[in-house]
């Protein structure tokens, strides 16, 4: 531990906050530039609306959201449009506290009238959101899940999700939320900072029991129901990659803004906590996400009123040193890559496989022992295949595993050398993404809007767009005609950059934020598309806009040659 920093360079850093804990200027750090700020309530709820906006179906598992105090108007005529128009829906929402953490102010109310519309809210802005009132039950009791996720890397995109996490209780019998129950928070909110201090809360040493579980054994229970877990863990994946990809636009601007493009510097990952909850149709849904998740494998224990003790968590220490082990088994600037085992494989799989089917003939006339050796060997050698054929350090683990399970594992080298990896369990974090990037890519537009945002920053280091920036972007995509001028375009400029101004989005930088341009490119986008969805509206005007850049790039190239 360095409290005040370290002159010598280090391979890693570990953060206890933010990226800016410590001035680093090479090696691999452990969090983003700007993701505390991104995954806060207000920003988070933006950015997942922004892309409801674009594919309302594909995320649908967030709740529908209002942001406080500047859209309690918008809240209060829409639930009054809602309850006309269907006046059996008799709603609860929660407020969350922007910054709030481990349930501090959250609330939950039966109408807008009861929001605490006080001082508080105006100097403490929060999240409104619809509460989901049938949740799914465990022995009577409401829970969430944290699931541990590793953002290996921004561009390209790399994302692993733990194979396990934690299952986290209330301690109070779950009923739906009536005006007498509200105000039961061990009912109600999950969070285990909260539900520890309730007489009912449980620790236990069983993985599988108690006020705190692991997720797995939530699953082993719900498959004996005949629960499809399967596709549990599917929806899970795609609320994760879908969740990251609505944050990773903005997170690129953060980025280019510490570190940026064309010059030595760090290289960051980052594990975030995301907080899911099962619907009692086994829909996953989001609550929020945590840019630094407590990494404790403790608990408090109370020995005498006042004397606290420290005591192992056999439940956490399962599921976080596992993430942090396998999170630096990652990222170790020093391990091989792969492909240096599949370069040395230098065998024809055909003729590989050939070889290993005449010894098996050859061994098969003689005794068991030879019988047995031949098996082995096939085993082996089949391994060996499917390990050159990893591109990955998570895929040859897995290899390694199922070798292990069939009796093919590396078992010869009790004589030899043993690697690092060999006395480690598999991994446990398996990765997502670019492993599933065909099926996802489709929903990257809004990536593509910041890459020319941030084209047009012009000064490095900045995060807004000035105005002469945005007419040389408008310019440049030939997007201004008779129908809209210049001076139509320093309008549109003014009035969004203003309004997004007035809510408080970061005063430091003058300018139009990334969100204000995705507005102002949307607006764009229906202008110019009349007739589309908005999502193909914005996919054209993309096109559009790259293909005269990438004509004005290829100009400039032979102009310079010239």
């Amino acid at each position: 531990q360095f409290p005040f920093g370290r002159r010598l360079p280090c391979d890693i850093y570990w953060h206890g906050v933010s990226f800016h804990d410590n001035d680093i200027f090479s090696g691999q750090v452990n969090k983003f530039p700007g993701m505390t700020e991104m995954v806060r309530k207000i920003t988070l709820s933006r950015a997942v609306r922004t892309m409801q906006d674009l594919f309302p179906l594909e995320y649908n598992f967030y709740p529908r959201s209002w942001i406080l105090p500047e859209e309690f108007p918008l809240f209060v005529d829409e639930v009054r449009m809602m309850k006309d128009s269907d006046p059996s829906w008799k709603p609860t929402f929660i407020v969350k506290p922007d910054g709030g953490c481990q349930g501090d102010g959250i609330y939950l109310i039966k109408d807008p009238s009861d929001i605490r519309l006080t001082g508080s809210i105006q100097s403490r802005p929060a999240v409104v959101q619809e509460y989901i009132c049938k949740p799914l039950l465990v022995d009577k009791l409401k829970f969430d899940i944290r699931l541990y996720v590793l953002l290996k890397s921004l561009e390209p995109l790399e994302i692993y999700i733990a194979k396990d996490g934690l299952s986290r209780f209330c301690t109070e019998p779950y009923q739906e939320p009536t005006l007498k129950n509200l105000h039961q928070v061990f009912m109600h909110l999950t969070n285990y900072s909260l539900n520890i201090h309730s007489g009912n809360f449980i620790h236990s040493d069983n993985v599988n029991t108690g006020s705190k579980r692991t997720f797995s054994s939530i699953l082993c229970r719900l498959s004996s129901r005949g629960a499809d877990v399967k596709k549990l863990w599917s929806d899970i994946i795609s609320l994760v990659i879908k969740t990251i990809i609505a944050l990773t636009p903005e997170l690129k601007v953060y980025y280019q803004s510490d570190i940026p493009a064309g010059k030595p510097g760090p290289t960051c990952f980052q594990i975030l906590g995301f907080d899911i909850l099962l619907m009692n149709n086994l829909k996953p849904m989001l609550l929020e996400v945590n840019a630094n998740p407590s990494m404790r494998i403790e608990h408090e224990q109370e020995l005498s009123p006042g004397v606290f003790e420290n005591v192992p968590s056999p439940v956490d220490e399962e599921v976080k040193v596992a993430v942090i082990r396998d999170t630096l088994r990652l990222v170790d600037p020093q391990k091989k890559k792969i492909k240096d085992v599949h370069n040395c494989i230098m065998f024809h799989r055909d003729s590989l496989l050939r070889t290993v089917s005449a010894f098996c003939i050859m061994w098969g006339m003689k005794d068991k022992q030879h019988k047995h050796h031949s098996l082995k060997l096939s085993l082996k050698l089949k391994f060996y295949l499917k390990l050159g054929s990893c591109q990955t350090l998570e895929e040859a683990s897995e290899a390694k595993e199922e070798a292990r399970e069939a009796g093919a594992g590396d078992g010869g080298e009790r004589g030899g050398s043993r690697s690092p990896e060999a006395g480690l369990p598999s991994l446990c974090l398996k990765q997502v993404f670019p492993k599933y990037a065909r099926q996802f890519s489709y929903l990257r537009l809004v990536d593509r809007v910041a890459a020319l945002f941030i084209r047009f920053l012009g000064v490095k280091g900045t995060t807004k767009l000035g105005p002469t920036g945005f007419r040389t972007f408008i310019r440049n995509c030939k997007l201004s005609n008779s129908n809209f001028s210049m001076a139509s375009v320093d309008i549109l400029y003014i009035d969004i950059t203003r309004r997004w101004n007035s809510m408080g989005i970061d005063h430091k930088e003058s300018g139009m934020c990334l969100q204000a341009f995705v507005e102002a490119f949307f607006c764009l986008a229906q202008k110019k598309y009349k007739s589309l969805p908005l999502h193909k509206q914005v996919a054209s005007l993309i096109d559009f806009c790259e293909y005269h850049l990438a004509a004005l790039d290829e100009k400039r190239l032979v102009c310079g040659r010239g």
